[in-house]
C-alpha cells in the first residue's frame, strides 16, 4: 500500500506540473538557436536574406532571444572555409538588425578553447549582443568561470551550457553546478548534447539544476537533441519541471538529429506573447527551401543509435556524409565502440 501511495503523491506532483503549463508564465524564455547549431550543418552558409528572414519571423513569432552563432577565433577556423555566423562579428549582426530598437535580444556561444574572447567580446555597449552563451563541458569548468566573469564584467548577461551531462556523475554535476553558481552566470542549462536523455531523466536533471538555481539566484534553461524524437518532449518535461529558458530551432534544424522544434514549442506554450504562425510561415517559405537544396539535418536511424548508446553523433554524422546506408552494420560499428 505504502508503494500505491507514493506513486500517487508522485502522479499528483506530475499533474500539478502539467497544470503549470497552461497558465500564463512570463518567466519563460524562449531562444532561437537556428543559426548556431544549425550552422553546425551547412558550416554557417546562410545567406543574408535567410537571417534578415529569421530575424523578422522571430520579432514578429515572440522570441525573446535570438543565437546568431559563435564567436570563434579566426586563428583556430579559417575563415575560408565557414560561413560568417561561425565567427559572429559584431558588424555582420548590425548589418542585420540594425540599433535592434525591439525586444528581441541577441545571442552568440563562446566555446571554451575555441575563441578568443578577450579581444573579440567587446564591452557591451558598444556591441548589439546582449547575452554571451558559454559552452564548457564538464573538465574545463575553470575556464568557462573566467569566461563568464569576463562577459559579465563587459555588461552582458551570461548563460552557462554544460555539455554531455548523459555521461555526467551526478555528484561531479553537482560540484560543477555549486562552483558555477558562485560566478556571475545568470542561466544554467541542462544540455542533452547526446540526444540521450528520456524524460524521466530530464525531470532528475531538472530537480538538480532547480536546486541548484534556487540556492544562488540563477535561471535554468534546457537545449535538448532529437536523437531519440525526444527533444520536444523533454523540454516541455522541463518547463513543468520549472525550468524557464528554451532553446528550440525552425524545422528542428541543429546538429545531426537537431533540436527541438520552434513550431511545436510556439504552439504548445499557452503564452499570449507567442505567435506560432510566423513560424510555421517562415519553415515553409525558407527551411523547406534548404531541404530542397541537399541540406540534410534530422532524425535518422543513424541518430538513433548514438543516442541509444550515449555517445557523441561525429560517427552518425560521417555516415551521412558518406552516403551510406548499412545501417545495420553501422550499428555493429558503433557498438563495439562503446
Amino acid at each position: 500500500m505504502q508503494h500505491f501511495k507514493r506513486k500517487r503523491e508522485e502522479t499528483g506532483k506530475k499533474m500539478k506540473e502539467i497544470a503549470s503549463l497552461i497558465q500564463y508564465r512570463p518567466n519563460v524564455k524562449v531562444v532561437d538557436a537556428t543559426l548556431r547549431d544549425g550552422g553546425l550543418v551547412n558550416d554557417f552558409y546562410f545567406t543574408d536574406e535567410f537571417v534578415k528572414a529569421l530575424y523578422l519571423t522571430n520579432l514578429r513569432a515572440g522570441v525573446d532571444y535570438m543565437e546568431f552563432g559563435y564567436k570563434a577565433s579566426s586563428e583556430m577556423f579559417d575563415a575560408d572555409k565557414f560561413g560568417k555566423w561561425k565567427f559572429s562579428r559584431d558588424e555582420d549582426i548590425r548589418a542585420i538588425v540594425g540599433e535592434n530598437a525591439t525586444d528581441l535580444k541577441i545571442a552568440v556561444m563562446a566555446d571554451v578553447g575555441r575563441c578568443d574572447y578577450k579581444t573579440d567580446i567587446i564591452n557591451r555597449a558598444d556591441s548589439p549582443i546582449d547575452l554571451i552563451r558559454v559552452a564548457t563541458y564538464l573538465n574545463t569548468i575553470p575556464a568557462a568561470v573566467e569566461m563568464i566573469e569576463d562577459a559579465a564584467g563587459k555588461g552582458y548577461e551570461v548563460s552557462c551550457n554544460i555539455m554531455a551531462i548523459s555521461n555526467t556523475q551526478e555528484g561531479d554535476l553537482k560540484v560543477a553546478l555549486d562552483i558555477l553558481g558562485q560566478t556571475s552566470v545568470d542561466v544554467l542549462y541542462i544540455v542533452d548534447s547526446y540526444g540521450a536523455i528520456y524524460p524521466e531523466q530530464m525531470a532528475r536533471l531538472a530537480d538538480i539544476y532547480m536546486n541548484a538555481a534556487v540556492k544562488y539566484g540563477k535561471k535554468v534553461g534546457v537545449h535538448a537533441h532529437n536523437n531519440q524524437q525526444l527533444a520536444f518532449a523533454n523540454t516541455i518535461e522541463a518547463v513543468g519541471d520549472g525550468v524557464d529558458w528554451l532553446d528550440a530551432t525552425y524545422a528542428s534544424m541543429g546538429r545531426g538529429a537537431g533540436n527541438c522544434a520552434m513550431e511545436l514549442l510556439l504552439g504548445f506554450l499557452r503564452n499570449p506573447k507567442y505567435n506560432v504562425y510566423p513560424a510555421i510561415q517562415f519553415v515553409d517559405s525558407y527551411m523547406n527551401k534548404l531541404k530542397a537544396e541537399g541540406v540534410v539535418w534530422g532524425y535518422d536511424l543513424q541518430y538513433l543509435m548514438t543516442g541509444l548508446l550515449n555517445q557523441h553523433p561525429r560517427t552518425a554524422i560521417q555516415f551521412t556524409k558518406e552516403k551510406r546506408n548499412d545501417y545495420a552494420e553501422f550499428y555493429r560499428e558503433v557498438v563495439a565502440q562503446d
